[in-house]
């Protein structure tokens, strides 16, 4: 290869690097934030509280006990994708994300600071919910502080992150995964906050 050929070839390999990152932030979709909430609706959980934009943030008033939202837009894909949320708790104690997804021809829950406003972790696994199974943590979240999760549905494996910090990777391999029954009507794609006014700065999704 002559210096003119091997000078394009390192430019484009250069250049192609450089966009690495920004296409693949190019790949995520917006669903949803405080002025775009296209495809959603309020979910009627029984006593939830009103849901308005306020500093950036769709906030979710304080519900007795849940305050949230679900997807009645087009499909969403079922496994080989990614879930990105950004919220943060505004008041309360409990959880101020319970974010519902699906697994397959399944769904589970990702809870933020539950149970009394530490507990992190997935619901159901075999029957156990986040407080009791494999993927049990306790975290201490700030008020008014912002947190990003992101969680990973394959064909084998569920993982979680906050923050850019691996948290759960459950081998669906043998395990039966579903809802509690306070939370069916977040199916398939929902968000929510128990007993807490939250704040929730986007929800994305990309295609693996």
């Amino acid at each position: 290869m002559n210096t003119r050929l091997l000078t394009a070839a390192l430019l484009s390999a250069s250049l192609c690097a450089c966009a690495g990152p920004a296409e693949r932030d190019a790949d995520w979709n917006l669903l949803l934030d405080a002025t775009h909430s296209e495809g959603w609706s309020s979910t009627p959980f029984g006593g939830e509280g009103e849901i308005q934009a306020e500093d950036g943030r769709l906030v979710f008033e304080m519900g007795t006990p849940m305050t949230g939202m679900h997807w009645t837009g087009g499909e969403l894909p079922k496994t080989d994708y990614e879930l990105e949320v950004t919220a943060a708790r505004l008041m309360g104690t409990d959880f101020f994300c319970g974010l519902t997804f699906p697994v397959a021809e399944s769904h589970a829950t990702l809870i933020l600071g539950g149970w009394g406003g530490s507990l992190t972790g997935l619901s159901c696994i075999d029957g156990d919910d986040a407080s009791t199974n494999e993927t049990t943590r306790f975290l201490s979240y700030e008020l008014g502080r912002e947190y990003t999760a992101r969680v990973r549905v394959t064909s084998t494996h569920i993982s979680s992150w906050i923050d850019g910090e691996l948290l759960h990777e459950v081998a669906l391999e043998g395990k039966h995964i579903e809802l509690r029954t306070e939370v069916l009507p977040s199916r398939p794609l929902g968000f929510a906050a128990f007993q807490t006014r939250a704040g929730l700065k986007s929800l994305k999704l990309r295609r693996l």
